[in-house]
């Protein structure tokens, strides 16, 4: 099988198709083979060599959303059987023909979604709910959401409506991006590069805003935090703009009864594995009743990963960018 992998960190042309055995699964696990793949930020980051939470061994092959049909099953697997269309989240080497997974990480997908759509429904979709759920989301409620085009942001604009926010404001750097955020229902999208955004999102928020979602990180953290409201909560998820060295807080920022959360979903599904379970199956009903809708910007050949990461760092991006088999 095929399967596509980096032996040093460096730019997209690092990334080399090779040729691989099946991957061995065990008692507890699946074989899937791969239909869609999903590509995200922290795959660049972790290629690149910057990640925030330290590279992996080399050579590396990208673990992330898989979307497939089960080949077959471990003998202690119930409940699943060849022939399955699945999801697989955080699938070990993911960019790959095959995919091997344990059985708790592998979701039958109903009928009517797309297999690339489908692979939002995975860790990047669950991050999203998660997030707002982190901030305590609650009916009347104005939320922030950063980067509102991206794979997760614009899962999040949608899901924060459905959690009964009354306004939702999103950042996004080029138009084009802002009346794709617009569309998915945004109240009101800002341009990040204005130097009066701030001044903007307060005005959208009537005020102060009660809920905060960043995955960018660096200097903006202190913006956003003065943007909170009383008993405003921001919770910081990723660095994907490349400064991952936060500024110093100060605790008086904090005197107005506002909150700063971090967010990491592998700590989630270890010490709150029901609420991220319920998180998928929240997201399904959702995807499938359309209240949400999962955006796909690009479907790139498996052997042109390459050209899926340099999708992702021209920041053009709008929805997600998805790696297909066939």
């Amino acid at each position: 099988m095929r399967i596509v992998r980096y032996h040093a960190h460096g730019s997209p042309d690092v990334l080399v198709t090779e040729e691989t055995d099946l991957p061995a699964y065990g008692p507890q696990d699946v074989l899937v083979r791969a239909t869609a793949i999903g590509v995200d930020h922290a795959d660049v980051q972790r290629r690149r060599g910057t990640f925030p939470l330290g590279a992996p061994a080399l050579p590396h092959c990208p673990s992330t959303d898989v979307t497939g049909v089960v080949e077959a099953v471990g003998r202690d697997v119930q409940g699943l059987a060849p022939g399955t269309r699945v999801l697989v989240w955080k699938a070990p080497a993911a960019y790959a023909d095959y995919v091997a997974a344990p059985a708790s990480r592998v979701l039958p997908l109903p009928d009517g979604i797309d297999d690339a759509e489908a692979t939002l429904l995975g860790s990047t979709g669950r991050v999203a709910l998660n997030l707002l759920r982190t901030a305590a989301v609650s009916a009347g409620e104005s939320v922030l959401v950063h980067a509102g085009a991206g794979a997760v942001g614009h899962i999040a604009v949608q899901a924060a409506r459905q959690l009964g926010a009354a306004r939702v404001i999103a950042t996004a750097g080029s138009e084009e991006k802002r009346e794709f955020v617009r569309s998915l229902g945004a109240d009101h999208v800002v341009d990040y590069t204005a130097a009066d955004w701030p001044e903007q999102v307060t005005e959208a928020a009537g005020g102060g805003v009660d809920a905060v979602l960043d995955g960018v990180g660096g200097k903006q953290l202190l913006t956003d935090v003065r943007l909170l409201a009383p008993y405003g909560r921001l919770v910081v998820y990723g660095g994907s703009g490349g400064d991952t060295v936060q500024p110093d807080l100060p605790v008086l920022d904090l005197l107005g009864m506002r909150t700063v959360t971090g967010f990491s979903m592998p700590a989630v599904l270890e010490h709150r594995p029901r609420q991220a379970q319920q998180a998928v199956r929240d997201l399904v009903r959702m995807v499938t009743d359309g209240s949400v809708r999962p955006v796909i910007h690009a479907r790139v050949p498996l052997t042109e990963a390459a050209r899926a990461h340099e999708l992702l760092e021209e920041r053009r991006t709008m929805g997600r960018v998805v790696l297909v088999t066939t």
